[in-house]
C-alpha cells in the first residue's frame, strides 16, 4: 500500500443501489484516463466485480511482498482483488462471523502487492457495521483519501444512505460526493430519459446533508447488457447519455482528489 497514492471507499448503506456497477464504471473510466487503478472487492459474500471486469477465476499467485492482484489488460492499468478469486466454487456461500471475516479483510488490505497506482477503489457490502469498520482500521494504517456514496432515487434508499453519511462523519471519512444511480430510464431507441421510479432523491440529500452531489446515472440498457457480458461500456459506448454522466463524475473525483 506504500506505492498506492488515493484510497477511495464506494459506500451505501442500502443493498442493491449499483456500487458495484459504479465502482467498475469509475475503474474503467479512470483507466481511460491514463490512471493506474486498482480495485479491492471486500463485499465477501456477494463478489461480483470480477464478472463485471471479465477476468473469470484465475489463480492467485504469491510474490515476496504477498499475493499479486489479477490484472484485466496487458499494460496492467486496472488490477483488483476479490474473495471471488479465492472459492473452490463460484457458486460456494460465505458463511463466516465477523473474526473471520475480519481477518480476511485486513489480510486484502496488507497482504495485496499492488505496486505503484494512482487510486485505489474500495468496492463494499452494504450497511454500516463490522465490515466497514475493519475496513476503515485496516486502510488508517496507510490511508483513506475520502468515499463515494451510492443511492438510487427512492426515498427509502436515500433513507438509508444518511445513515451512512452519519457513519462517515462519526468515523471521521471525508464524503467526496454522492451519485444517484438509476436516475430515470435511458431508452436505447430514442435516446429519451423517462423517470419510472423518480429522480432527485440523490441530489437533494447532497443539498440536505451539505455533501457534493457528484451526478445522475440512468438506467441504461447498453450499461447493463456490458456489465452482465464483462465489456467495457466506457470505450464502447462514447456517445451515450450515460458516458456523459459517468465520465462527469470520474472527472469531479479525480479534480477533488487532485490526480492530474
Amino acid at each position: 500500500m506504500s506505492q498506492v497514492h488515493r484510497v477511495v471507499l464506494v459506500l451505501s448503506g442500502k443493498g442493491g443501489v449499483g456500487k458495484s456497477t459504479i465502482t467498475t464504471e469509475l475503474a474503467l473510466a479512470f483507466r481511460h484516463a491514463g490512471k493506474k487503478v486498482g480495485v479491492l472487492d471486500v463485499d465477501l459474500c456477494g463478489p461480483s466485480i470480477p464478472r463485471m471486469l471479465c477476468v473469470g477465476r484465475p489463480e492467485v499467485h504469491q510474490c515476496d511482498t504477498g499475493w499479486v492482484p489479477v490484472y484485466t489488460d496487458a499494460q496492467k492499468s486496472l488490477s483488483l482483488m476479490s474473495i471471488g478469486f479465492l472459492l473452490d466454487d463460484p457458486d460456494e456461500a460465505v458463511v463466516w462471523r465477523g473474526p473471520k471475516k475480519n481477518a480476511m479483510i485486513g489480510q486484502f488490505v496488507s497482504d495485496v502487492a499492488w505496486g505503484e497506482l494512482d487510486v485505489l477503489l474500495v468496492d463494499t457490502p452494504p450497511g454500516t457495521s463490522d465490515e466497514h469498520l475493519s475496513v476503515l482500521e485496516n486502510l488508517r494504517k496507510h490511508r483513506v483519501d475520502g468515499a463515494i456514496l451510492v443511492t438510487t432515487p427512492q426515498a427509502v434508499s436515500t433513507g438509508d444512505v444518511r445513515r451512512e453519511i452519519t457513519f462517515c462523519k462519526k468515523t471521521g471519512v471525508r464524503i467526496l460526493g454522492i451519485v444517484e444511480n438509476m436516475s430515470g430510464f435511458a431508452c436505447p431507441h430514442c435516446s429519451e430519459c423517462s423517470n419510472i421510479f423518480s429522480k432527485g432523491g440523490g441530489e437533494e440529500l447532497a443539498k440536505l446533508t451539505g455533501s457534493v452531489f457528484l451526478g445522475a446515472v440512468p438506467l441504461d440498457p447498453l450499461l447493463s447488457t456490458s456489465i452482465e457480458e464483462g465489456k467495457d461500456f466506457i470505450k464502447t459506448f462514447p456517445n451515450t447519455a450515460t458516458f456523459s454522466a459517468i465520465s462527469r463524475i470520474s472527472q469531479a473525483v479525480l479534480s477533488t482528489l487532485q490526480i492530474d
